[in-house]
């Protein structure tokens, strides 16, 4: 589910809200990535790094622990476009499943400062990623190997019914090593997920459509062959995996103003 939050200072209906150009706007700010969707303009990225040092991460396991870098990030790559983007926006941002409020409220202030949003709502990365791998309606298994975080949920009815995370990520795994902590990482998320008293049925028909592998991890070769044989499922991969996250935001940033155009 969303969750919506309407900067006063964009208030629908304002005189200045429609002299703007109508914008839709999915950002997913990730452990090693920023992705930027933007409707009418091309898809930006960046690494998520302090602007001033180029080194020094703006993200860490999911939460945001430089505001101010990330701030000039965010405004950095929103300047990089040709045809400047207006404020007033309506942005849909990624967020880890289980987002505590704390994590959230300085997602949420990031956002307000860089882009000034007419409006902004947020979804969880996990979901947004079935949404822009064109997903098929019904029960669900999508796992997401970030750089720093993995996260595993069974989504159901245009929502996350049951979810759990690692904070270990393909940074986590050497360039010598194997996929081995990975793969132990979603065995063990996939096995609590199942014993979810709550959803034990719906993750168990959502485990027998395959399991919807996204994030930049997808992309490692051969670990989606390994994570199968490690859960006996079958594991399938979108194009570009470490994209469908923010075409997902963005798509539901296009829909929630469209449809707000629709209310009037």
């Amino acid at each position: 589910m969303f969750t919506d939050v309407i900067s006063p200072a964009a208030a629908p209906g304002t005189a200045a809200e429609a002299a703007v150009e109508p914008t839709a706007v999915g950002v997913d700010i990730g452990g090693a990535y920023t992705r930027i969707w933007t409707s009418g303009r091309p898809l930006v990225h960046a690494r998520s790094r302090d602007l001033a040092t180029g080194t020094r991460a703006v993200v860490r396991r999911g939460r945001i622990t430089d505001p101010a870098a990330a701030r000039s990030m965010l405004a950095a790559l929103f300047g990089g476009y040709d045809r400047p983007v207006p404020p007033g926006a309506t942005v849909v941002a990624c967020r880890p499943v289980r987002t505590g409020e704390n994590d959230q409220h300085a997602l949420r202030q990031t956002l307000n400062a860089a882009l000034a949003p007419g409006r902004l709502l947020f979804i969880d990365s996990i979901r947004a990623a079935a949404i822009g791998a064109g997903a098929a309606p019904g029960p669900l298994l999508v796992v997401d190997l970030g750089a720093q975080v993995i996260e595993a949920a069974v989504l159901a009815g245009g929502g996350v019914l049951e979810a759990a995370r690692h904070e270990v990520g393909t940074d986590d795994v050497t360039a010598l090593g194997t996929d081995e902590t990975l793969v132990a990482a979603v065995v063990d998320l996939l096995g609590r997920l199942r014993r979810a008293p709550q959803h034990r049925q719906a993750a168990a028909a959502a485990a027998r459509g395959g399991l919807l592998l996204v994030g930049g991890g997808a992309n490692r070769p051969r670990l989606a062959a390994s994570i199968a044989a490690a859960v006996d499922v079958p594991v399938r991969r979108p194009a570009a995996p470490h994209l469908v996250a923010v075409r997902g935001a963005g798509l539901a940033a296009l829909a929630a103003l469209r449809s707000a155009v629709l209310r009037g």
